[in-house]
């Protein structure tokens, strides 16, 4: 369904359910059907619900404010007449989801799936690499970042427009995109939030489950990919002391790289329902 009456359009698929609801958001580039393999094993226990965040699938364009977009699923729930859910939020979605919690002390929780740095983060948020090492691989990173966001400003060559889902897609008179559009994209990347969300985390009152990511995502280009052990190694160390004694937090390391819901699809779904049940209102 679509949501129509507000200033950015929102696409929404309800999966259906019964029990307390869940709001299923995507990674950056993602769609709602990012859901589609995990969503049908939540729905004996849940009212399941995903949507496409703005500027991405079907949904309209917006600057990405983190207050507009939490008023975005605001606007879902109220539409579906929804008790308030638990969010579950992948990447850039498990980042929305940490800034619901600050805005939703009391509400009944949130799964973060690998969301809490992005790759190009600061250098003090790695661990366990040599300071020259780390320099160079993040002018390596950033090289293919920038490749990446010049790619995004020009129209898709035939050849590749096949290859993605259409969702992921818009058509202009200039040609092909993906979405979202380069703007969206350049304006996130450097946005202090997705760069770092571990610092909210202190702030989180309602209950928390951080999934990490243990493995590296396959086919990285260059050397990018010996960074990631040091992002991940970071993530661990200040993420941990955090929890220690803040019971409603908790952390799930899993065996997955970054794309761990198309990974791992039953054991995702396993930790969501997990965290919920202790705090599910039926």
């Amino acid at each position: 369904m679509t949501i129509d009456d507000r200033p950015v359009r929102l696409a929404v698929r309800d999966h259906g359910g019964s029990g307390s609801p869940v709001l299923l958001l995507h990674g950056l580039g993602g769609t709602l059907l990012h859901w589609d393999a995990v969503a049908p094993l939540l729905t004996g226990e849940h009212r399941v619900v995903a949507m496409d965040l703005r500027g991405h699938g079907l949904s309209g364009d917006g600057p990405w404010e983190w207050d507009a977009v939490l008023d975005d699923l605001q606007a879902v729930i109220d539409h579906l007449d929804l008790d308030p859910p638990m969010l579950v939020g992948h990447s850039i979605g498990g980042m929305v989801a940490v800034r619901w919690a600050l805005r939703h002390p009391d509400g009944p929780g949130i799964v973060n799936l690998d969301g809490l740095r992005s790759a190009e983060t600061a250098p003090e948020h790695y661990a366990g690499i040599a300071q020259e090492e780390l320099t160079e691989l993040l002018a390596e990173l950033k090289a293919v970042f920038d490749a990446q966001a010049d790619a995004m400003a020009h129209p898709l060559p035939e050849a590749h427009i096949a290859m993605l889902p259409q969702r992921s897609l818009r058509t202009t008179d200039a040609g092909v995109h993906v979405r979202p559009d380069a703007a969206l994209a350049r304006q996130i990347r450097y946005d202090p939030h997705f760069q770092d969300s571990i610092a909210a985390v202190p702030g989180i009152r309602c209950p928390a489950l951080f999934v990490l990511a243990t493995e590296n995502m396959p086919g990285l280009p260059g050397r990018t990919g010996d960074l990631m052990p040091a992002l991940r190694a970071g993530i661990r160390r200040d993420l941990l002391p955090l929890t220690a004694d803040r019971p409603h937090l908790r952390v799930l390391e899993l065996p997955a790289g970054h794309n761990m819901v198309a990974e791992l699809p039953d054991r995702i779904a396993q930790a969501i329902l997990s965290h919920a049940a202790p705090h599910a209102r039926n």
